[in-house]
């Protein structure tokens, strides 16, 4: 996938957070600490240094959603992790994004804390995070 066909799949699938850009997605692309997982409809972006993952993002095109998509991603984003040697992984969501919570939730990750209005809507309005995490 190039980074303009992520973007696009990143916008159509949140709002909050933002939207990535096309040249934040280049990006993460050119580091060489992540790792691209993609499927037709979806990917999954990981980056891992000195034992530990952080699952940047999944995101999964709205009209794909509840097939397995995202859970197939998430599998091989572990999967990724674990062979390059990291053994936990972490990750933000949105306190709001209950699909992706519950995602979270049934592949072990546990909530680790809460960041009050970490993320900001178009409307000026903030969001708190969950942070997550799961030992690999």
């Amino acid at each position: 996938m190039t980074p303009a066909l992520l973007a696009r799949l990143h916008a159509a699938s949140f709002t909050t957070p933002r939207p990535w850009s096309e040249s934040e997605l280049a990006g993460f692309l050119a580091d060489p600490l992540c790792d691209l997982i993609a499927q037709e409809g979806g990917f999954a972006l990981i980056r891992t240094i000195a034992g530990e993952a952080e699952l940047l993002t999944i995101a999964v095109d709205p009209t794909l959603r509840r097939r397995g998509l995202g859970r197939t991603l998430l599998d091989a984003a572990l999967v990724r992790a674990k062979a390059r040697g990291a053994e936990a992984i972490f990750l933000e969501v949105a306190a709001d994004n209950v699909a992706a919570i519950a995602l979270y939730e049934a592949a072990g990750f546990q909530r680790s804390g809460t960041r009050p209005g970490y993320y900001r809507q178009a409307d000026g309005f903030r969001t708190d995070a969950l942070t997550m995490a799961l030992s690999l």
